[in-house]
């Protein structure tokens, strides 16, 4: 989604000449749309993608937007929002919100914009740090700052007591499902929905089917295979949905022993207890079966695909949020 896109956006408005400035939430009081991190550029010539609240102080974010471009300084704006104009925007009361005003190429550096760029098409994980007194910036890797990496565990952007600002950018969280189900064709776009990058896994050509999942990334190759190529990181949930041995297993040996950070399987608790046994006889230590979500999904009495679609990323969203 191009919302999801904002660095990306502003550098190539930069470089296309029209003018880049990146407005990001640095902190919120009260009722706010939208949380610390999040992000709205606005081109030269009055384009904007992307938002810093309901709508209720876009258009004075837009014409620091355009003062910030034409004097090359950043600014850190601070807006209280009335009970009323709060009620027009959605929200039930008023707030304050402090929004960092940031020009590309006269205040924020281009190099360090096209870098992070660079870390986020290669999924790295990089955290943005701008000192909001003296405006200094780096990009910080992981085991660099602490502070950073704390807002990277988390996920969470916002300000330290040392004056600066912190904006994580980890990879996109992704969805790997293994068994392209009727389930799996509720869940996929659900996991869209939610901000996951979804991808099948089913070695089964009538099964994954481009005619039963319309525009998802669909891949043929066995479960083990697949999702040994996919690289499994911290952001990453598996899902298998197929009841076969033959094709959960595999994939359940990669997820097992990678970072990912959900693992869940769907069955009965018999064939979870099955499952277990099999895994076991192969060598799995308890602590590393206990990492499995079984049967997958909060208990809510789902009974359709689409509502167990739910049940399971609702499971997916408490074990990122809470970590359980």
């Amino acid at each position: 989604m191009e919302q999801d896109r904002i660095a990306e956006i502003a550098l190539d408005w930069h470089r296309q000449g029209r003018g880049a400035v990146l407005a990001t939430v640095v902190e919120t009081w009260g009722s706010a749309p939208r949380q610390p991190g999040s992000q709205l550029v606005v081109s030269g010539d009055g384009q904007m993608m992307g938002s810093v609240s309901g709508g209720c102080v876009e258009g004075a974010v837009v014409t620091e937007a355009g003062e910030a471009l034409a004097d090359g300084q950043s600014r850190l704006l601070t807006f209280g929002v009335s009970d009323e104009t709060a009620f027009a925007v959605g929200l039930a009361c008023g707030g304050t919100i402090r929004v960092l005003v940031e020009p590309v190429g006269a205040a924020m550096p281009e190099p360090l914009l096209a870098e992070l760029v660079v870390a986020r098409a290669a999924r790295r994980p990089v955290a943005y740090a701008v000192n909001l007194t003296d405006w200094s910036r780096a990009l910080l890797a992981p085991g660099q700052d602490g502070a950073a990496d704390a807002r990277l565990r988390s996920d969470k952007a916002g300000p330290e007591e040392d004056g600066r600002f912190i904006a994580p950018h980890n990879p996109p969280l992704r969805l790997v499902v293994v068994g392209a189900v009727h389930i799996a064709q509720a869940l996929l776009p659900m996991a869209r929905a939610c901000g996951y990058d979804p991808v099948l896994i089913d070695p089964r050509g009538a099964f994954g089917s481009a005619e039963r999942f319309p525009g998802e990334v669909i891949l043929e190759d066995w479960p083990d295979e697949a999702l040994a190529a996919l690289a499994p990181d911290p952001r990453m949930a598996v899902v298998t949905l197929t009841h076969d041995p033959k094709l959960d297993d595999p994939a359940l040996r990669i997820a097992l022993r990678s970072p990912a950070f959900y693992i869940g399987c769907l069955g009965s608790t018999r064939t979870h207890a099955k499952r277990l046994d099999r895994l076991r006889a192969e060598g799995f230590a308890e602590a590393e079966l206990a990492r499995i979500h079984a049967p997958v999904g909060l208990d809510i009495g789902a009974k359709s695909p689409a509502e167990i679609a739910l049940s399971v990323m609702a499971e997916v969203t408490r074990v990122l949020r809470k970590g359980a």
